[in-house]
């Protein structure tokens, strides 16, 4: 009781020695060259390393914080800059923008029917999922979500908290949002693709949208596929959700399902030097 009533009179020039002394203590009893301790962060858990070991002490917190280990940890994961010349001004957040991307849309390409989408519009012979007509740039795409003579159109809301990127990740550092989206006509028949990306404030309200025009194939135009992009970003602080909407329909009103066929879609958080 003595020894705690004497600290709680210590001033904050006293408590800053003591966690100095404690850090150094610690510091003497494990004296590991940087190399070494920096090795050993490598082959734990990322999460361990930034949580736990940079509480440890002061010289952890510094390996922990270095340029070095996270540009080493990219490296022996296979995360390389797409364009050499630009670097990235933290490089771990580089490292954990690669390990946490991936597509946060659910059943992008129609594998498992309609399930993740929520219809909006259902129109002509409805939606349907067939195999794809043409070959697909990424040869494990094989199936594709086609549309009918009068509007289809489909949508997906995404939390972005429940997907791992809290309020203040996504406030303070504001990654980019990449949106992809493939589409293809039939050669035989006309058709229209639509496509609507907002990112949306915790009350469901758009921050910032992209909306491009509307796109028109004509008959008998080359049957490919084409991809539709874009990046988000800057957008400013307050997004929690990303709303991707997407449809169209043949131009020819014929029965069947003669429209716009969607496939591969995609929304990723992403570093700016990855995207």
């Amino acid at each position: 009781m003595k020894r705690k009533a004497m600290d709680g009179r210590l001033g904050p020039k006293e408590k800053a020695r003591c966690a100095t002394a404690s850090s150094n203590t610690f510091s003497a009893f494990f004296p590991f060259p940087l190399e070494i301790l920096e090795e050993i962060f490598l082959n734990l858990p990322p999460d361990q390393v930034v949580c736990i070991c940079q509480l440890v002490c002061r010289q952890w917190k510094e390996v922990v914080d270095s340029e070095t280990l996270w540009r080493e940890r990219c490296r022996r994961e296979g995360y390389h800059l797409r364009n050499a010349s630009k670097i990235p001004r933290d490089w771990r957040l580089f490292y954990f923008l690669c390990k946490k991307r991936r597509n946060l849309l659910k059943n992008p390409r129609g594998e498992q029917d309609l399930n993740g989408w929520q219809i909006l519009e259902n129109g002509g012979d409805r939606w349907e999922v067939d195999g794809i007509r043409v070959p697909h740039p990424d040869e494990s795409v094989q199936k594709n979500f086609v549309t009918s003579y009068f509007m289809c159109r489909k949508s997906q809301l995404i939390d972005l908290e429940k997907e791992g990127y809290n309020p203040s990740f996504m406030d303070h550092f504001q990654p980019d949002i990449k949106i992809s989206d493939w589409y293809s006509q039939r050669t035989d028949c006309g058709s229209q693709y639509e496509i609507r990306v907002e990112l949306l404030n915790q009350r469901k309200r758009p921050v910032q949208t992209f909306a491009p025009e509307t796109v028109y194939l004509k008959q008998w135009d080359e049957e490919k596929w084409i991809q539709m992009t874009h990046v988000f970003q800057n957008y400013g602080p307050g997004v929690r959700y990303i709303r991707f909407t997407h449809g169209g329909k043949d131009t020819q009103f014929w029965a069947g399902w003669y429209g716009i066929r969607i496939t591969d879609s995609c929304v990723e958080i992403c570093s700016a030097m990855d995207s």
